[in-house]
């Protein structure tokens, strides 16, 4: 029986210019899109409909429209996209000559540099977004197709069968090349999507560069970690076929650990992924204990544990720039030559009286200059704690996806009494998720703020803002 058409995930945009309107009322009922629809009709269709845009708004409209494009690159101003997928199908779709596929699923030999240049190849093409046109390749050109393209395979598959040519992966062994799938088998009309993970755009690992086919057409743009709805519900697969050398691995197996396996007595450096927001380990536990030895006491109000938070990365600096480092030799993440320093007893003790001073907090550059991955959520929502020399501050590391804390609902009421609850259904709550981000975005576009300095997360000045 062939797969179903479903919807992949509710559409988020509330952008009311007058192109966005067009393109949803547009492109959904597309006479042009229909099995077999050739590609260059597509393109004509795309041209015709951006020509009667023109027409219709007329040059006021069109810089209303404008004012609502990109202002980062990579990063649109709709962000959620309404995209709706196909089923199973060979290439070139239904009309076209039939695959046979064994049953058991082969994957054809890939390498990573090879899956990323063939996404390149159709962003770069810019290819239109359609639920039941082909490309000239064969590939259809929705997000699953887009997948099936990229990792070369004999058909289109769906959101429902991807799975089976890749296997299970931790998030922290994500690679390029990899993807994330969200296929809700109970209730597909809600939000099943897949995207190719590109690469993670920062050490927090809390957004990372995704390629995906969406509407208008196929994308790159930094995406939260794992998407912006139903982001605890994406799961991270490798495909099967990489072949190992030359740009590719071969897929680690479903149980790898996600930490070394050396000891974290060893004196060896573990590598980066096991420090940072997230992590959870024992190597965390011994570079907390080695930073007390060395001074770091003050840092820490508890522990040192095997859960990373602000208290590590505010210690971990300390002694970086006790050793005279600056910039990103002192960002507080341990790098080899901070691991040698502390398990080899090298370098300078961090000086008394420093002890977690809001002066000293780092941090990695948020959109208004808010970047700070502390904070455990541990201590009150009413005290006076300081990041960045905001009274109350935690940290950006709080508010993001899969986040579930107080600050999350204090922030959240706070929205509420300034009058930007809007995007607020339920709640506020504990618990960070898009309407949060909108209702912030909202606040911060009230400011005059565009681009990544509205981009929904709030850092010390939206915090500063929203509580003066």
């Amino acid at each position: 029986m062939a797969a179903p058409v479903f919807e992949e995930f509710d559409p988020a945009s509330d952008c009311d210019c007058p192109g966005c309107i067009h393109w949803r009322r547009v492109l959904p009922h597309s006479p042009a899109s229909g099995f077999g629809g050739h590609p260059a009709a597509a393109r004509a269709l795309a041209v015709a409909a951006a020509a009667g845009t023109a027409l219709g708004a007329g040059p006021a409209s069109m810089a209303v429209a404008a004012a609502h494009a990109p202002q980062r690159p990579g990063v649109p101003a709709a962000d959620e996209p309404d995209t709706p997928q196909g089923g199973k199908a060979p290439l070139h779709g239904p009309a076209g000559v039939p695959v046979d596929v064994p049953a058991k699923v082969k994957a054809p030999p890939t390498t990573r540099a090879e899956i990323i240049n063939r996404a390149k190849e159709w962003v770069a093409a810019q290819v239109p977004y359609s639920m039941s046109a082909y490309w000239s390749d064969g590939y259809r050109q929705d997000c699953s197709g887009f997948v099936s393209m990229a990792w070369n395979l004999g058909g289109n598959e769906w959101t429902g069968s991807l799975d089976k040519y890749g296997v299970r992966i931790p998030r922290d062994q994500l690679q390029p090349g990899d993807i994330l799938l969200f296929h809700n088998p109970a209730d597909p009309e809600k939000g099943s999507h897949v995207v190719l993970f590109g690469g993670w755009t920062d050490y927090t690992h809390s957004h990372y560069v995704a390629y995906e086919e969406a509407r208008p057409h196929a994308r790159k743009q930094a995406t939260p970690y794992a998407y912006w709805r139903h982001s605890d519900r994406y799961l991270a697969y490798r495909y099967k076929g990489l072949k190992a050398g030359a740009g590719g691995a071969g897929p680690a197996s479903p149980a790898a650990p996600s930490t070394p396996v050396m000891s974290p007595g060893a004196t060896a450096y573990p590598g980066a992924s096991v420090f940072g927001p997230g992590a959870n380990n024992a190597y965390v536990t011994r570079l907390g204990r080695m930073l007390v030895a060395r001074g770091a006491r003050p840092y820490y109000s508890s522990g040192p544990g095997p859960r990373w938070s602000g208290a590590d990365r505010r210690a971990t600096r300390a002694f970086q720039r006790a050793q005279g480092w600056r910039g990103a030799d002192a960002d507080g993440i341990p790098g080899p030559e901070t691991w040698s320093y502390l398990v080899r007893g090298k370098g300078k003790d961090i000086r008394a009286g420093r002890g977690g001073s809001a002066g000293d907090s780092g941090g990695s550059g948020g959109s208004d200059g808010s970047g700070d991955s502390g904070g455990t959520g541990r201590i009150s929502a009413g005290d006076g704690v300081s990041s960045h020399g905001v009274p109350g501050y935690p940290g950006r590391a709080l508010f993001r996806p899969g986040a579930s804390n107080t600050y999350v609902t204090r922030l959240g009421n706070q929205l509420v009494k300034k009058g930007f609850g809007t995007h607020y259904t339920q709640g506020p709550g504990p618990r960070w998720g898009e309407s949060d981000r909108r209702n912030v975005e909202a606040f911060q576009r009230a400011q005059g703020w565009r681009g990544g300095a509205a981009d929904g997360c709030p850092g010390p000045e939206t915090w500063r803002r929203l509580f003066s």
